[in-house]
């Protein structure tokens, strides 16, 4: 495998652009050098918030679309990156139907504009592929321990279903495409009430409350830093690697070990207190990065105790401007 090109000069669409992860990649595309950058959003979980400070930059184009409604880009595009999606329990819960649609008729809307434009295709799937999986680590050739009937069916069926449909778009029109599997990713511009452990931990260690633990606090986790993964990303559509690849950061960790870490990180927090465990949550979660490394050239590089100090921070900073976005 050999790295092909840089992001210089190329002009590139996030779908779901003004979202936790998609304003980081549209950020770090920016910086690269990319000439253009097209975010595109309907801020149902996103917010334009999250890219006001790249609004002046050269090249940075916002577009507030519903890509199941259809996707509308002009003139050239290199690179279509699919971040867009609800992408926490608390979210899907809430936007069953959105989520599926944005994993079926939003993926392959934008399949056709990247079969349109001869752009590569990387579609953000999700370590949630792997259910609650009977496989430790997940390798990307476990096919997965999915409730397809499940309450959180409605999102890891999507996501398996928007896998299947890349492949076909690949081997039948012979779109470029990449799949990238992402396992549990924090960092600046999370929303404090979007369900997911890392907000919730810093927003009860910064409120002085009690850390909620779901179940016996025995299952586990691996944490990834935003700066980390976006530079998976960029790596893996960079690349010619067709099979989908996992990124996060192998750092296996209880819950009740996390949320002693982020009490050490924001010094304070209150005791454990646990509460009945979600039907169909993963036990166990902890990637196989092997074919990353290998493949990519890549792996995690911030360690969680300074990725956690920055988040910390960047919560901290916006704590007096009302809501989080």
């Amino acid at each position: 495998m050999t790295m092909s090109k840089s992001m210089k000069g190329q002009r590139v669409v996030v779908l779901g652009g003004a979202g936790f992860v998609g304003s980081h990649l549209c950020e770090r595309l920016l910086d690269d050098g990319a000439a253009g950058v097209v975010a595109v959003d309907n801020y149902i979980t996103g917010a334009e918030a999250n890219v006001a400070h790249l609004r002046g930059r050269a090249g940075f184009e916002l577009v507030k679309q519903d890509i199941t409604e259809g996707l509308s880009v002009d003139g050239p595009v290199h690179y279509v990156f699919n971040m867009a999606s609800p992408a926490s329990p608390i979210d899907y819960a809430k936007l069953p139907l959105e989520t599926m649609r944005v994993g079926s008729v939003g993926t392959e809307n934008g399949l056709k504009l990247a079969e349109a434009r001869g752009a590569v295709f990387l579609q953000a799937s999700t370590s949630e592929v792997y259910g609650d999986p009977h496989v430790h680590p997940q390798r990307e050739d476990y096919w997965g321990n999915v409730n397809p009937i499940g309450p959180r069916a409605c999102y890891d069926e999507a996501k398996r279903y928007a896998e299947a449909l890349t492949m076909v778009y690949a081997r039948s029109y012979g779109v470029r495409t990449r799949i990238v599997r992402i396992f549990n990713t924090y960092g600046p511009r999370m929303r404090l009430n979007d369900g997911r452990v890392v907000p919730a931990f810093v927003g009860q260690a910064l409120r002085g409350e009690d850390f909620t633990v779901f179940g016996e606090g025995t299952q586990t986790r691996s944490f990834c830093y935003v700066r980390d993964l976006v530079d998976g990303l960029v790596r893996l559509a960079l690349s010619d690697v067709i099979e989908p690849v996992n990124i996060g950061n192998p750092r296996e960790m209880t819950m009740l070990e996390f949320a002693e870490a982020v009490r050490a990180a924001a010094g304070g927090g209150g005791r454990i207190v646990h509460k009945p465990l979600p039907k169909d949550d993963p036990k166990q979660r902890q990637p196989d990065i092997t074919r990353a490394r290998q493949l990519l050239g890549w792996e995690p590089r911030v360690p969680l105790e300074e990725g956690l100090r920055e988040t910390i921070a960047w919560f901290r900073s916006v704590a007096g401007r009302g809501p989080t976005p």
